[in-house]
């Protein structure tokens, strides 16, 4: 299990606005990620070191980005002004999640630019939309050249994350501790005064730690 991406709803400015701000503090630019057909859903990417990436993402004027809960997740966020929607970690086999959980997992899949289809399985997004403490869990169904964390051209990192919850909980639903999957990362644990979940993140750029 390991740390595999950031997500961030987009906020009033939309997905242009929001992608050219966050650019502008990290020093880098977004890729243009493409679409989820089944959740409504559009993306921006930015890959970074370490495997790790981070998206941006906006619901689409679809059905499913009301219905699935991953665009109701985002739609929810965005609402709200937007911001960090959440954190996601991957794995090899997402079987012993599925049982633990006692449900299946859903199929995922986003359309690049190029057309190639990315596809993956996913699970536990209704438990971020209950608890935004937790992550959801992918298991990639691609090979590591076509992970979107792929392509980093430069020393852009995330070092450290904010997140507002109980590191038991976490680890509960996990089914194991919450800081082996963040591996490298720094956590800092507070305890939540309103909505739990990401508070900040904090990047490794050429120009010096950036928290967002």
């Amino acid at each position: 299990m390991r740390l595999d991406h950031l997500s961030y709803a987009v906020g009033p400015d939309g997905l242009e606005g929001t992608t050219s701000r966050l650019s502008a503090l990290l020093g880098e630019s977004f890729l243009d990620g493409g679409v989820h057909p089944r959740f409504g859903t559009i993306n921006r990417v930015l890959p970074l070191r370490g495997g790790i990436y981070v998206e941006v993402v906006a619901v689409l004027d679809h059905p499913a980005s009301d219905k699935v809960p991953f665009g109701q997740a985002v739609r929810d966020r965005s609402a709200a002004g937007g911001g960090w929607l959440g954190w996601v970690v991957a794995v090899d086999d997402i079987t012993p999640i599925e049982r633990r959980l006692e449900r299946l997992a859903v199929q995922g899949n986003r359309h690049r630019p190029d057309g190639f289809e990315l596809r993956w399985k996913q699970i536990g997004v209704k438990g971020l939309q209950a608890d935004p403490q937790l992550p959801f869990v992918v298991q990639w169904e691609v090979d590591g050249d076509d992970h979107p964390s792929s392509g980093s051209s430069g020393d852009l990192r995330l070092c450290a994350l904010e997140i507002a919850g109980d590191p038991a909980r976490v680890e509960k639903w996990l089914g194991e501790p919450a800081l082996a999957a963040l591996e490298d990362v720094s956590v800092q644990w507070v305890a939540p005064h309103g909505t739990p979940g990401v508070i900040a993140a904090h990047f490794q750029t050429a120009d010096g730690t950036i928290r967002i």
